[in-house]
């Protein structure tokens, strides 16, 4: 009927503020805004897409900045920690470059594995990892050379409210592949070569609450639309409502809540990002839809002027 997900699609997160967002993904941590456009249910919002050079699926984060928007708390029913993936020998490299930037790292060990941890400016949860799997990135921003540059997801931590449901989701309905259990945490493995690893942590016991700081959805990848449709197909059969599909300009979207209250997203591999600009300028102009484009001067002055810049003469 369908193959397996090949993993994460991307993960969208709540900031509040659109430039500090961009400073510190795109700044710090050398990802490449690929898509500057607007939040289609809330056009006066940004929508913020940090990716590889052309935001290959298993690469993207996307934001929703909103300005003065409560605090979030990161908790059961969320996405805890999201993964980024970096070459072999290359984490000293990050520990030694957040710290310039005055971001403060922690470590710990899960798997045989040893992540760096650190949070964004509106205390979203990262870590780095380094492994062999998935290609590098062609994307370089200062310091940061292709050897060093984020690959992408390595995978993510997901809170659930009820591991065991969540677990079984992943499993029996996304069809990824239960490979560990250390400690209060149970490893699953995607078929894909990035955001391929997903950990569910069972010590987590209190709920999250949305807002600033926080992971709206995980989406996981679907190679076509054909399958997409096959895949709303085997989730409503598989005793979930999800959305009808809907057109996200990048690529089709269908939505459902897992038992463990984590919101879930089906997204399409095509058309990508290139779909409305040229690759060699994605994310210098802001995209609008075609139902937008009427309101297109008054859209533009009631955002904030964003643009990508060096943090490194901030700390010369």
């Amino acid at each position: 009927m369908r193959q397996p997900t090949q993993g994460i699609h991307h993960i969208t997160a709540f900031v509040q503020n659109a430039q500090k967002t961009v400073d510190f993904y795109a700044g710090v941590l050398g990802l490449r805004l690929v898509k500057k456009t607007i939040n289609f249910d809330a056009p006066e919002v940004y929508h913020l897409y940090f990716g590889n050079e052309i935001g290959k699926p298993g690469t993207i984060i996307t934001f929703f900045p909103w300005e003065n928007s409560r605090k979030g708390r990161i908790g059961g029913g969320q996405v805890g920690i999201t993964t980024y993936v970096v070459p072999q020998n290359s984490l000293d490299f990050w520990r030694r470059r957040l710290e310039r930037f005055q971001v403060k790292t922690t470590e710990q060990v899960r798997f045989k594995e040893k992540y760096l941890q650190f949070k964004d400016p509106d205390g979203l949860q990262l870590e780095i990892v380094e492994r062999e799997n998935g290609e590098n990135s062609n994307w370089t921003f200062g310091d940061v050379s292709v050897d060093k540059a984020i690959k992408g997801f390595g995978g993510a931590v997901l809170y659930s409210t009820k591991p065991e449901k969540t677990a079984q989701t992943l499993g029996n309905v996304m069809g990824l592949k239960r490979v560990g259990m250390e400690g209060s945490f149970i490893r699953f493995q995607a078929t894909g070569e990035i955001g391929n690893i997903i950990d569910i942590d069972q010590s987590v016991t209190y709920a999250g609450l949305g807002g600033a700081g926080t992971v709206h959805h995980i989406a996981w990848r679907a190679k076509s639309d054909e399958e997409h449709v096959l895949w709303r197909e085997h989730v409503e059969q598989s005793g979930y409502h999800p959305t009808t599909i809907i057109d996200r300009q990048y690529f089709h979207a269908i939505y459902f809540r897992e038992d463990g209250e984590i919101l879930f997203e089906i997204a399409t591999d095509p058309p990508g990002f290139a779909n409305d600009e040229p690759a060699e300028h994605l994310g210098e102009k802001l995209m609008l839809p075609a139902w937008f484009e009427q309101y297109r001067k008054g859209i533009e002055e009631g955002l904030p002027k964003i643009e990508v810049r060096s943090p490194e003469e901030e700390v010369q």
